[in-house]
Formats: structure tokens, sequence, C-alpha cells
């Protein structure tokens, strides 16, 4: 039977989070990668700037503090950063929900080297980081908050922005090669190359596991298997005109289960995003840049009870076009404006759910930003998107960061509105679509700040609070009987309707420590997320899956010899599956620990334990998750 243990996070509040960055953007995202510093941004303004002068909170994940985890998804790295939890199916390649401050999963955009990593063949449109794996990439932007003014659609909890990573010499090569537990592999490779104008990098991953059930008492395992490959050229004709040419494959292959047993299911899914663009500067102030880039997901269900005969359940595939124009105009130092124009055309096509329809967005935004007295920045911005199916939705967004002493101190707050078109399926999907849905709103707001003790310490604490309406929601008819379409038709179970209300606030604390050859992070995050719902019955109850407090602590230690130890403490409190707030699923701890040495300038071999005290638990009801694991690797560099 496994071990339990279980560590209580408020013990550890007075060492607060590690709030690490804050903003981010699509252009110049080459400087702040190649850079590789924490403390420039490029998400919050689309544009690169010093943390001290944005209001929201970012969290900055580098190529080194990736590479330290050891991290195999992306999923469970961001799960260790404030505000962020995850919920699964099962093991790895299982269905997956990332929620921001508790906002739903496809209220999140995530954006993989700028572009969106858009599935409009989901129920709600909405984007999965099941399949992104950390090989390739060099950075990860986390921009917490409702975003719609500089990103449109979908961004009311926030932003994930992945970056592919930035060579800085002439030719630079990576391998990596990995086993563990339960028949687990683990390969990645990647080459690139900085010399002139040309800058260019690709790469490739592998990994596979024979996982364990996804129902958690099942007695078969569910494996998975990824492919990914990743490339990027960008050629500079000059200072002021440049070629960006991008692309990102996955390929996954994940068994899993009913939600009430063992069943030989299979899914596969294959996604594909490329990107073009072109950079150009006029009277040395004015960047631009003309840019396409494309999505495209498919994915398969498969019914194997009959292995030689397996049945496809269910198919769907989403493509998703988007053309865009941004300028970036300095006025004068600390002083810019950033402005834009963009055009999506999406697409969803699934013969299981009778379904082949499309829409279409035109978005145009502003936002300036401006440093009246030296310290202090003021942000504001407006955006007006039309849809094809609903009309136009206009939103506004403001903030403020001051400084008083360089970047030591910084205090933040911010206000912004953002909306969330429905999903393709939910406009049109047969019998329970509904086309005049109107798209989801939310306004939210923030304040807080961050002290820096030098470089050895920092400590960081941020209130939120976010107000969403019009939720789209599946309603059975036998809530609705007097809805016209449910008693013209008696067959119909249920209808999608613009019907619910959340209210969400919170508090993100955070703090770290750094000694040379030890240092130490600490984030807790709180946050009560309720059902808002006029007459709803469960209204003031929790959000589903949404648990109140999480906690992450990370403490390493580098010996002169460059042994590397270090140890992560997760701890996710308890939660329920159902709207009612009767089916608890219990919290839970894990402890990771990590070890990393090098045998020379070029090779690296680690070793890692993931849940060291094998702790039994689930982060969805009757799904199972992974028990203590071993993992070995080796790192080459040239």
């Amino acid at each position: 039977m496994r071990k339990s243990v279980t560590v209580a996070p408020l013990c550890a509040i007075g060492l607060m989070l590690p709030a690490i960055a804050h903003a981010q953007t699509t252009t110049g995202i080459n400087e702040a990668a190649d850079k590789n510093d924490e403390r420039i941004v490029v998400t919050a303004n689309r544009t690169p700037v010093s943390l001290d002068q944005v209001g929201q909170s970012v969290t900055v994940l580098t190529e080194a503090q990736i590479e330290a985890s050891q991290q195999i998804g992306v999923t469970e790295l961001i799960a260790q950063t404030p505000g962020v939890q995850f919920r699964r199916n099962g093991g790895r390649g299982t269905a997956t929900s990332v929620y921001i401050r508790g906002a739903d999963s496809g209220q999140t955009l995530i954006l993989y080297d700028g572009v969106h990593l858009h599935d409009p063949s989901t129920t709600d449109g909405g984007a999965s980081l099941t399949d992104v794996t950390t090989g390739g990439i060099g950075r990860i932007e986390i921009l917490r908050g409702t975003q719609s003014v500089l990103y449109g659609s979908q961004a009311i909890g926030g932003v994930i922005n992945i970056i592919s990573k930035a060579p800085s010499k002439p030719f630079e090569a990576q391998f990596q090669a990995e086993a563990g537990e339960l028949d687990s592999y683990l390969m990645n490779v990647g080459v690139g190359g900085k010399s002139g104008g040309l800058t260019w990098t690709t790469g490739g991953n592998y990994s596979t596991s024979d996982g364990v059930s996804a129902y958690a008492t099942g007695t078969e395992r569910d494996g998975y298997e990824n492919v990914s490959l990743n490339g990027r050229v960008n050629y500079a004709f000059s200072d002021d005109v440049s070629l960006d040419l991008r692309t990102f494959y996955s390929d996954g292959d994940v068994e899993y289960d009913a939600f009430n047993g063992d069943a030989a299911n299979r899914g596969l899914s294959e996604s594909w995003l490329g990107y073009a663009g072109f950079n150009f500067t006029l009277f040395d102030r004015l960047a631009n840049r003309i840019s396409y880039g494309r999505t495209q997901i498919s994915r398969v269900n498969l019914s194997e009870a009959d292995p030689i005969n397996p049945v496809e359940t269910f198919d769907a595939s989403g493509r998703s076009d988007r053309f865009e124009y941004q300028g970036t105009f300095d006025i004068s130092e600390g002083n810019f404006v950033v402005f834009g124009v963009e055009y999506a055309e999406n697409a969803f096509d699934s013969s299981s759910a009778a379904v082949t329809v499309g829409d279409d967005t035109l978005g145009f935004y502003g936002n300036i930003t401006v440093e009246p007295i030296e310290g202090l920045t003021l942000t504001g911005g407006v955006r007006h998107e039309d849809h094809s199916n609903f009309g136009g939705a206009t939103v506004g967004a403001a903030s403020v960061a001051y400084t008083p002493n360089g970047g030591n101190t910084v205090l933040r707050a911010s206000y912004s509105e953002g909306f969330k078109a429905p999903g393709l399926f939910q406009l049109y999907a047969a019998g329970y679509g509904t086309p005049d849905l109107q798209p989801e709103e939310a306004k939210s707001w923030e304040v807080g700040g961050e002290h820096f003790f030098g470089d050895m310490f920092r400590v960081s604490a941020v209130y939120f609070n976010r107000e969403t309406e019009n939720l789209v929601a599946y309603v059975s008819c036998v809530a609705i009987p007097d809805n016209p379409r449910c008693s013209s038709d008696p067959s119909l179970f249920g209808i999608y309707q613009n019907q619910g209300q959340v209210d969400a606030e919170g508090l993100e604390l955070g703090a770290g420590l750094d000694l040379g050859g030890f240092s130490l992070s600490t984030n807790y995050t709180y946050l009560d997320a309720k059902v808002a719902t006029p007459g709803d019955p469960n209204i003031g109850k929790q959000l589903v899956r949404r648990a109140k407090d999480t906690f992450n602590t990370t403490a390493s230690y580098t010996a002169p010899s460059g042994l590397s130890l270090a140890s992560t403490v997760t701890f996710v409190g308890d939660h329920f599956n159902n709207a009612a707030n009767t089916q608890v699923v219990p919290g839970y701890t894990t402890v990771d620990l990590r070890a990393s040495y090098p045998i020379t300038d070029m090779v690296e071999i680690y070793a890692r334990v993931e849940n060291l005290f094998d702790e039994e638990y689930q982060t969805i009801l009757n799904y199972g998750s992974p028990p203590q694991m071993v993992y070995g690797g080796v790192r080459v560099r040239l």
C-alpha cells in the first residue's frame, strides 16, 4: 500500500511566493530569449520591457530553470508557478485541463513561439498542453489575469507563451536520453546556430511510457507515446529588415479508460503550427510585423475491444488561419505605442458530430505606455473585435507600475476586461448547438508588489479579483422544460446557453532566497472561485476541480564540484468533483528529488525521483496518478 505524506502549506506562508517577472509580447521574442533575462519580458505589452514597467503578474521560466526542473511535460512545470492548477484523466497524455486563477481551461490562451495553439474542434474552442513537452523550449512566460485587449478571445484567465530555444553561437547541439520506471523513455535532440544575419534551430523529441491505469482502481496500464518536432529560421537582411519562419509538430498516442472502469480505448492526436513573419523598421522608431500563422489539429478516438477491428468512436479536426499586422512606435525613452490588426478564420469538421462549420473574426487594438515621471509607468489600451456570428465586442484595460528605487521595489495595479467567443461546437453541434450564443465576458483587477533585497532575497504579494458572466454551459432540458427547442423536440437532452456567472478572488504570495550555492523559492496561492449565477441551486459553491489552497517550494544546492541537488514539495488542497460540492477529491502532497553532475563541460548525468513517498492521489475523482517513479539520464552539449 502506498504511504501518504501531508505537509501543511500554511506553515511556510511566511516565506511567500517568488514572483519572477511581469510582462511579455509576440514582437521581440528573440531579444528576451537571447538574453535569457527573467527581468525582461515580452507578453504583457507585446514588446520587450523591464518587469518594473508592468502592472500585471507574470512568471518567467528561463532555459536554465526548465532544464533544472527535469520535467518532461510543460503542464507539470507551469503547475509549480503561482495561480496555476491542472487536472488530468489519468497519467501523462490523457485529457488535461489547466486553470489560471480558476478560469476555465478554454479561457486561457496558449502561444507557441507567438502562434496561437488554438483548437476550434474542441467543445469550447480552447487549446490543450497535453502533448507539449519541454524539449526544445528555451523560455516560458505565464501572464496571469484577463488580457483580451492585446490578445482577443480566450485570454480571460491569462496567456501562456512558450518560446523555443535561441542559439547564440555559430553551431550548437544538444542530445538528451532518459530512462525510468514503467518502461518510460525519453530522447531529445536539437541543433542550431547563429552566424551573420542567419539564426536557425531545429529539434525533435520522443517520449513513451507504459503508464498507469487511467481508471484509479483498474488493473491494466494505459500507455502514452509522443513525437514532436520544432524548427525556426530567422534571417536579418539588415538591422531593420528580417524574415522569421517557425513550425511545431506533435503526434500523440494515448490509451485511456472509461470513467467507471478499465476500457480498451485509444486516442490519437496530431498538431501542426506554422508561422511566417516579415519584420521591418521605419524612421528608426516604427517597428512593423506582418505575419501569417496556421494551427491545424486532428483527433480520433478508437474503441479497441476487438484489437483486430478497432471502431472509431469520435473524430474531429480544427484549423485556424491568422493574419496579423503589429506596429510599435517609440515616442521617446520609456514611452511607446503598440497597435495592430488581426484577422482569423476558424474551421471545425467532424463526421461523428455531423458538423462542418467555420467563423471569422477581425480585431483592432491599441495600447500606449508612458512614463510621466521617473519610475512611474502608465499603460492603457482598447480593442474592438467583430465576430461573424455574434457581432462586435469592445474591451479596455489600464495598469500602473511604480518603482521608487530603480526596480528594487515595484508596486502594481491593473484593471482589464475580456471576452471569449463561443466554440464552434457550442454554436453548431447537431441537435444541441445554439447559433445565437453571445461571448463570455470578464472584468478583473489586481493590486500587489514585490521587493528585492539586493540579489539575495525577494518577496511578493498579489490580490486578484475577476467577475465572469454569460458563461456558456450545457443545460439539460429537464432544467428548462419551457424552452421552445426542448418542448418541441422530446428527443433533445439539452442545449448550450449563456447562463453562467462566476466570481473569483485570491491571493498569490511568494519569496525567493539566493545564497550562491543554495537557493530557495516558495509560492502559495489562495483561490476562492464560486458559482454566482442568479437562481442557480449551487450559487455560492466552489467551482468544480479548483482547490482553494496550492503551495510549491523548491530548495537546491550546487557544490563547488558542480554536483547539484534539489527537492520540490507540491501541495494541492481538497477540491470538489461536482457542482453540488458533495464529492470531495482529497488534497495531496508530493515530494520530488533531483540530482545532476557535470562529468565534463559537455556531458552531464542526472537522476530524479518523482513522488518520493509514493503518495496515492487523484486530480480528478476515480482517475489514477503516477506512483513513485525513478529516472536517470544524460545530456550532451556541443
